[in-house]
């Protein structure tokens, strides 16, 4: 007999989509105490839809202002905590592993479309905010597996749909481990800091605050409200439980090795993703959608003493394991860009993968714009597509080396270098119309590339 359809559990009404009126609540923050919101059982295929991570907040407009004026205090809005038990009625324990197989995804019927931006350097910016400080959008449209954007005309990619955040939930012991980490960070001098000066995005670190917190079935004025929502932990980072990693390459197929912290494991998930390139680099970076997950789990009993060996203080400073699918974009060219530890006003760092991937970055937008496409629309574009990062090198003192390949059939003109000069002309003009932005109204200082194309 064939199996039945998956059990939907937590469902989403795309004509109503803001957060706190979906039929099963949705939370964004971290928290041991946030109940969970449904049951599953090892082996059950169970269907997960989600808003995306905005809740609705960014909409398919000719406007980027939605961006610009976008409070961060609400991300991201996740579908769960989803408590898992074995065929027997036992639930996942602190200490097993919960392993989540992701037998099919996409996005929700009748809300096929998406965005990719960069957000204010007041307000969030980015990888790049140095260089490019003004919110900018670009749209997505689907065409089964492809994506176009009407803002980044001559460019059609398959893309390789993912969730950017999975994860469980953490002990009240690794909450407090990850709120006196990143308090201490946010509390540290940035001139201190080297890496900073090289990479301009702040915060350090976000740290738990009420404004915006959506905590699942605890309502806003529950007896554990207040003490919750100031002490649970944002979703912006990936840290021990999973959780916000971006792996592009968990698509159909894969399987996520997570540890357990709490009873039940209390599985959590959104912020998905039609296509993202490595780095997710424009920060709202991804093709960014509501989507769905079909999903199955089993419970490996005692498996994070067995797999994951710690690298901290404790046995709760562990990592979890990814099994990528068998199903991806097949590329047969790509175009290489190289990065070195070597920062825009030409001082050298000692083996930063950071400050090289910074550069490879920068000489690919460079690049491209030879050939018709604004900055923007460039770094829009690397952030989404399924380009390739790589550190190729990261002993040979003192250069890190980092790379960035870009697949050349995404384009509909040849980008390669050749002995005749760049193309002119028509290819040139049909590069518009451009991304939507905003002007930036702050005055810090923006970085130039004192030798390189400033068109």
């Amino acid at each position: 007999m064939a199996p039945s359809t998956p059990r939907l559990v937590v469902p989403i009404d795309v004509k109503k989509k803001k957060p706190w009126e979906q039929t099963v609540p949705l939370h964004n923050r971290w928290h041991p105490d946030i109940p969970p919101v449904a049951d599953v059982i090892t082996g059950e295929l169970f269907r997960v839809e989600m808003v995306d991570w905005t809740g609705g907040r960014v909409g398919d407009n000719n406007s980027a202002e939605d961006i610009k004026s976008l409070d961060l205090s609400i991300t991201h809005y996740l579908s769960g905590p989803i408590r898992v038990v074995d065929s027997e009625g036992n639930p996942a324990r602190p200490g097993d592993l919960l392993a989540v197989e992701i037998c099919d995804l996409g996005p929700l019927p009748g809300d096929e479309w998406g965005y990719t931006a960069t957000f204010d350097r007041e307000n969030g910016g980015g990888f790049l905010t140095d260089h490019f400080p003004a919110a900018t959008k670009a749209i997505w449209y689907f065409e089964g597996i492809f994506a176009y954007s009407p803002h980044i005309p001559g460019v059609r990619f398959p893309g390789l749909t993912h969730p950017g955040i999975i994860g469980t939930a953490p002990s009240q012991e690794l909450l407090e481990i990850w709120n006196e980490r990143e308090r201490k960070l946010a509390e540290t001098d940035i001139k201190s800091l080297k890496l900073c000066e090289v990479v301009h995005q702040r915060p350090l670190a976000n740290l738990p605050t009420p404004r915006n917190c959506l905590l699942g079935k605890i309502k806003e004025g529950d007896e554990n409200w207040e003490r919750i929502s100031a002490e649970a932990a944002r979703t912006i980072p990936g840290r021990e439980n999973g959780g916000n990693c971006d792996i592009k390459n968990l698509s159909r197929g894969s399987k996520v090795y997570l540890p357990v912290f709490v009873e039940g494991a209390n599985l959590s998930t959104g912020d998905m993703h039609f296509s993202q390139g490595d780095g997710e680099v424009s920060f709202c970076g991804a093709i960014e959608m509501s989507g769905f997950l079909q999903l199955k789990c089993e419970i490996i009993r005692d498996g994070m003493k067995e797999y994951l060996t710690p690298m901290g203080p404790t046995p709760l400073h562990v990592n979890p394991i990814f099994e990528i699918g068998p199903v991806e974009p097949r590329f047969s060219e790509w175009l290489v860009f190289e990065g070195i530890s070597v920062d825009e006003s030409g001082r050298q760092h000692y083996l930063d993968a950071t400050v090289a991937y910074k550069r490879a970055v920068l000489n690919a937008i460079d690049y491209l714009s030879k050939f018709g496409y604004s900055k923007e629309q460039v770094y829009l574009l690397l952030s989404c597509c399924p380009c390739e990062g790589r550190i190729s090198g990261i002993v040979d003192s003192p250069n890190a080396v980092a790379t960035l390949a870009i697949p050349i059939s995404i384009f509909d003109q040849d980008v390669r270098p050749k002995t005749e000069k760049v193309p002119k002309g028509p290819r040139v003009i049909q590069r518009l119309p451009d991304v939507l932005r905003c002007t930036y109204d702050g005055n810090l200082p923006v970085t130039k590339n004192l030798a390189g194309n400033q068109t």
